[in-house]
């Protein structure tokens, strides 16, 4: 027997005034996996994770979590659904006015079952599963280094143990040593929670470190998908002129002219 996707996706439409973002998006994500969207700027990636999340409310199609239609939610059932998620935001996305440790349990302080003490201390704790020690929680974001600000997000993202986490460009703007730490941080991080991931990225060393699966999105459709290990012979012209970095190929920049 087939158990449910954790997420499913299907025929999933999108557009912005005459701008058409996701035309028939179709994906699946099982319980537990790891997922990385691959794809250009401006391919409709991040729109995919804010339709998701109930941010941004579809034109066609349906969005189920755990077997249940999550699309166009109202108020109370959109709350208990986004409660499901945590998420690492590109560029972190702190709270400049908060200290540390508020940022981390941001969400969790919220629960009339914990009080303030509470959260500090299992903020701490979650820090440090990030590699950070307790007197960072109270410093400030505008204190820390980007690989520094780039593990407390992450600790805030895992703080509720989430069933679902989403990864927005979770390396963007770390040297190539801090991002390969962080993609470690990711999966060490997850493996713990037990979560089900997604996570969109153009940084191909991190989608092989962090993934179960890849799928290649361009121009509002899932051209490719399958598991990390098949990507190199994906026999897409696509996916290969992407995972290579090539000027040359079937994908067109757009660049204006003066």
């Amino acid at each position: 027997m087939t158990s449910t996707p954790k997420i499913e996706l299907s025929g999933v439409t999108k557009s912005f005034g005459n701008k058409t973002i996701l035309r028939g998006f179709d994906l699946s994500i099982n319980k537990g996996e790891s997922l990385v969207i691959i794809g250009g700027s401006g391919s409709g990636k991040s729109v995919t994770l804010k339709c998701i999340l109930g941010l941004l409310d579809i034109d066609e199609g349906s969005i189920k979590v755990d077997g249940k239609e999550a699309a166009h939610l109202k108020r109370g059932a959109l709350d208990a659904h986004q409660s499901k998620f945590g998420m690492l935001f590109q560029g972190s996305a702190l709270f400049d006015s908060l200290p540390v440790w508020r940022n981390v349990a941001f969400k969790i302080i919220q629960s009339p079952h914990m009080s303030t003490k509470e959260a500090k201390e299992h903020a701490i704790e979650t820090l440090a599963s990030v590699g950070l020690t307790a007197d960072i929680g109270d410093l400030y974001p505008a204190e820390l280094s980007g690989g520094m600000q780039k593990r407390v997000a992450l600790a805030r993202a895992i703080a509720s143990k989430p069933e679902i986490i989403f990864f927005d460009e979770p390396t963007t703007g770390l040297d190539p040593i801090m991002a390969d730490v962080i993609n470690e941080l990711i999966v060490k991080s997850v493996r713990e929670v037990g979560a089900t991931t997604m996570s969109i990225t153009h940084d191909m060393a991190s989608a092989r470190k962090i993934a179960d699966r890849i799928a290649m999105l361009y121009e509002g459709r899932i051209i490719w998908h399958g598991r990390k290990e098949e990507i190199d012979n994906s026999g897409n012209p696509y996916v290969d002129q992407f995972i290579h970095g090539r000027a040359e190929g079937p994908i067109k920049m757009q660049v204006r002219k003066a």
